[in-house]
């Protein structure tokens, strides 16, 4: 433990210090410098005891300036009673290159005056970018910490979700999986999650309610769980999906089936529990597009109407804060401010960043990284699949373990990306009019003071990987 913690007070210099225990901050300025670069290295890439304790230094160092996870359900629901309107929060899953990708964000955020926006991750992604909660959280942290980002974070697991084959053979135990995953990063300062049980749907089923019947039945199962690890004083945001991305679009009458059913399920189960406070539903769009054998993306044809009908349904019947689209970030840049038109709640993307992080990456790492998914990911790849479908469908699998290799890009690639990524966040969050919605934030959203005791052991934080569905954007 003291190689560790000598560790720490190595990267910290004169910013900070561990005394009896607790972290004394000396220079708040210096949060936003190289120490920060140093400090979230240690935190991803240290040895088991190093990482616990730099990841532990800067979640104490964030709760001391204001840079603390957060939940976005009041905000949603005050959404939901019609007191704020006109903007749509972007879902941004962060994959690769985490640091300095949520750095950009940030500094978009910073630019724009926007406090409504969410950062996430699918436990799929969780799994082969090889980003455990607790890593993710610190990486998360450290961006804005690193960027003078001063104010509550929202920090979302993506599509927890149940993989429908595995419920088939053993509906216990893949319940219970998610229930882990759940638990891992709720303790790690995830306190918005996307509960997607959609996969259950059964549309072979005679009437829409039981078509629906086991989505809201586990939904309703799982909001009890999370509910019950809810840290004092943080109401998690709950999501759940009636429609699974990729197939029919979703219609206002299986909205209010599942609304209905999950709504009385949980009223009988757990009288005055909150439930969901968003839904997603399916419009038109697939996870990360559908690649032509050239490469390039098929146009998507984006139901806007549904969107908002089903919007504006959850909102005046149910009090929810709206649609949420998934699989946006491959749409045409013409198309992002149609959604706060339409009132859409929020909005998920992702491949599309991946997208731009390949195409500035240097060409001999791009090619080592195909060379080993030739090898590793082989069995993903159809007979009819060109190399271009094959690598743009299956390179997100190389990110875990090129992890290093991508927080090391040359300098001059990490400018390039830099500017891109600036740009490209600056877009969105002024297409879906989320900047000015921090005081927003400031009105609705109160985080408690979470401070946590300094690591008392050389063990590791919760790193047990439960088998990931490939689910997610």
């Amino acid at each position: 433990m003291s190689n560790a913690l000598d560790s720490l007070h190595r990267v910290l210099g004169p910013v900070a210090a561990v005394e009896n225990n607790r972290i004394q901050l000396k220079e708040p300025a210096s949060l936003a410098s190289q120490r920060m670069d140093d400090l979230v290295n240690l935190a991803v890439f240290g040895d088991v005891e190093e990482k616990e304790w730099a990841r532990w230094a800067i979640w104490e160092l964030g709760q001391m300036v204001g840079v603390r996870p957060a939940s976005i359900h009041e905000l949603y629901m005050a959404r939901g009673r019609g007191e704020i309107t006109g903007f749509t929060v972007p879902a941004m899953n962060v994959r690769g290159m985490s640091y300095d990708t949520a750095r950009a964000i940030f500094r978009a955020a910073i630019k724009l005056n926007a406090g409504a926006f969410l950062i996430e991750i699918a436990r799929s992604e969780i799994a082969y970018t090889e980003q455990r909660p607790a890593e993710y959280v610190a990486v998360m942290l450290a961006a804005a910490l690193r960027e003078g980002y001063r104010h509550p974070i929202f920090i979302q697991g993506d599509h927890f979700q149940v993989n429908a084959k595995k419920y088939a053979a053993d509906p216990v135990a893949e319940v219970a999986a998610v229930k882990m995953l759940a638990n891992e990063a709720i303790a790690a300062g995830f306190y918005n999650i996307d509960l997607d049980t959609s996969t259950l749907v059964d549309l072979s089923k005679a009437t829409l309610e039981e078509q629906q019947r086991l989505n809201y039945e586990v939904g309703v199962e799982l909001t009890q769980y999370v509910r019950s690890l809810e840290p004092r004083g943080i109401t998690i945001s709950l999501g759940a999906e009636i429609g699974e991305v990729g197939t029919e679009n979703s219609t206002v009458a299986e909205l209010r089936a599942f609304m209905n059913g999950y709504n009385q399920t949980l009223l009988k189960a757990a009288p005055g529990m909150i439930g969901i406070s968003k839904i997603s539903v399916q419009s038109g769009t697939s996870h990360g597009g559908v690649v032509l054998a050239d490469g390039s993306i098929a146009d998507v044809k984006l139901d806007f109407q549904t969107l908002e009908d089903l919007g504006r349904v959850s909102r005046t019947e149910y009090g929810l804060s709206g649609a949420v689209q998934h699989g946006a970030s491959t749409l045409p840049d013409k198309l992002f401010n149609q959604f706060p038109r339409t009132e859409t709640a929020e909005i998920h993307l992702a491949t599309g960043f991946q997208t731009m992080l390949f195409d500035h990456l240097p060409d001999a790492l791009r090619e080592e990284m195909y060379a080993w998914l030739r090898v590793s990911a082989k069995d993903e790849r159809k007979p009819s699949d060109t190399d271009e479908q094959f690598f743009y469908k299956s390179r997100k699998k190389a990110l875990g373990p090129f992890k290093k290799a991508l927080w090391s890009l040359p300098a001059s690639t990490q400018a390039e990306l830099a500017r891109a990524y600036d740009a490209k966040f600056e877009f969105l969050f002024s297409q879906l009019a989320v900047g000015g919605t921090l005081p927003y934030v400031e009105r609705y959203i109160d985080v408690p003071d979470q401070r946590r005791d300094a690591p008392s052991h050389g063990g590791p934080t919760v790193e047990a990987a439960p088998d990931d569905p490939d689910a997610g954007e």
